[in-house]
């Protein structure tokens, strides 16, 4: 047992000797490197090569490339599961706040394999996508596809025939087996979707081990009932549930919706929830949320809405104009009391929601860094880490075993990583001034190659990978 004994110290010894007289591509030093799965929470140098993490270590490590980060927190990149702006300049608010992984996992689309064709090799973060009941419904009931279906549209107004309901499911599942990531509903968009239609789509969704992403279809006091048809669904088919924005739609009966997802957990029910740091939120003005009676439901009227290119405040005479011509308007919906409960709830992980035009789409995690945890000690960096990093990724791995590898600071994990000053980290981004960079995020490293250096953006770095489940190959 002695001679075991000092073979394994010797083993030790000379890995760390190795560690420590071999060069890395890419070095960070001295950084206070947080882990949210292990625990681990201290100064570390860590080697890089070939996009993964293959070194943490106590003690200096050498590298061609280093980045000195004395001072700085070391985080895994933050995963944003329910993203919806794809642009060029979108992409470069998300690095700057420290995003390295960007899914649409609400809306989603009807065809997977022309998504993925469409951003192969061009983006700076990884990307990836749901099959998405809205775009499925809409192409199934003769629809022009769009981003959201207008409240007059078929696929918001007309219930489907079964024979309609078997060809979404087929949409479905053609989509999942091209790789789709997860299923996306928007049931508060297509009211006419019932109970049954959503049902068998869950069914589909749980026999590919695919989560639904769900918008649910009840705002405030009706969303206690949306949220028991939806766990009712996922208990029924094994489909895995994330309700979306939570606190968005759950406005006074937030609790509520937070308690039924915590007693869900508890049951052994595969229920998860998102939500974003801010007070109001943002949508399609043509969309089925604004049809008659809105403000009795919302219980908001035209001033809590704001134009999101011109930030102006909503009058009745403004709202129709614009009901008319369409587009994205904020709406200002929840006190800060109700999002900092949200925010802090054990059960919920954090997700952008992003769109152009609000501030959540450049700087929900610095917002989250930089207010929630420094300023005003809601949570403390570990917890905030976790909301941002490991959670989301957990809640793919299923399907999308590669997740495993992200959300973490491990030797054999990939080299995602948002370098942060817990001094300065701030969202820049207002309701006024929506397109201002996150501040405070200095480095931003994808799959092991700089995208923010500096502060800088670095141009012309396209490491993001493609975050797919395994395709069925066609018999």
């Amino acid at each position: 047992m002695r001679e075991v004994g000092l073979l394994l110290v010797g083993i030790l010894l000379f890995g760390a000797a190795r560690a420590n007289t071999e060069e890395f591509e890419i070095v960070i030093q001295r950084g206070r490197v947080i882990d949210p799965e292990t625990g681990l929470d201290g100064i570390r140098d860590i080697g890089i090569n070939t996009g993964t993490i293959v070194a943490i270590s106590e003690s200096e490590l050498k590298g061609e490339k280093v980045i000195e980060a004395a001072g700085l927190v070391v985080s895994p990149g933050f995963i944003d599961l329910h993203q919806h702006a794809w642009d060029e300049e979108t992409y470069a608010f998300k690095i700057r706040d420290g995003v390295t992984s960007i899914l649409e996992l609400e809306v989603g689309t009807d065809d997977v394999d022309a998504w993925y064709q469409k951003h192969e090799g061009k983006l700076p973060l990884n990307y990836g996508v749901a099959v998405g009941h809205i775009p499925v419904r809409m192409r199934v009931m003769g629809d022009f596809p769009s981003f959201l279906p207008k409240s007059d549209s078929k696929a918001a107004t007309n219930e489907a025939s079964e024979e309609q309901v078997e060809k979404m499911k087929r949409g479905i599942t053609r989509g999942l087996e091209q790789g789709a990531v997860a299923v996306g509903f928007g049931i508060y968009y297509t009211p006419a979707a019932t109970p049954w239609e959503v049902l068998e789509m869950f069914r589909v969704a749980g026999a590919h081990q695919a989560s639904c992403h769900v918008h649910m279809r009840g705002r405030g006091a009706e969303s206690v009932g949306a949220a028991q048809e939806l766990i009712a669904a996922s208990a029924l088919t094994g489909a895995p549930l994330q309700i979306v924005h939570l606190q968005a739609i759950g406005a006074g009966s937030t609790p509520k919706l937070l308690r039924l997802v915590e007693e869900s957990q508890a049951a052994g029910l595969d229920v998860s929830a998102e939500i974003y740091p801010w007070t109001a939120g943002m949508t399609d003005i043509k969309s089925a949320i604004f049809v008659d009676g809105w403000r009795d439901s919302f219980g908001l009227d035209y001033g809590d809405l704001q134009w999101g290119e011109t930030g102006e405040r909503l009058t009745e005479e403004t709202f129709r104009k614009y009901r008319e011509s369409g587009g994205l308007v904020i709406v200002h919906s929840n006190p800060e009391s109700i999002v900092t409960l949200a925010v802090k709830h054990p059960a919920s992980m954090i997700a952008s929601d992003g769109l152009v035009g609000h501030p959540r789409n450049a700087g929900t995690y610095a917002r989250i860094l930089g207010h929630y945890v420094r300023d005003r000690g809601a949570l403390d960096w570990m917890t905030a880490i976790r909301k941002c990093t490991l959670i989301p990724a957990q809640r793919l791995e299923a399907r999308v075993p590669a997740m495993r590898r992200k959300g973490r600071i491990q030797e054999g994990c990939d080299a995602d990583l948002t370098l942060f000053d817990p001094e300065s980290v701030a969202a820049r981004a207002t309701f006024t001034d929506a397109k201002q960079a996150s501040q405070g995020i200095p480095f931003v490293l994808v799959g092991g190659v700089p995208v923010v250096w500096n502060s800088e953006i670095v141009r012309n770095a396209f490491p993001g990978r493609e975050i797919r489940a395994e395709r069925k190959k066609a018999e």
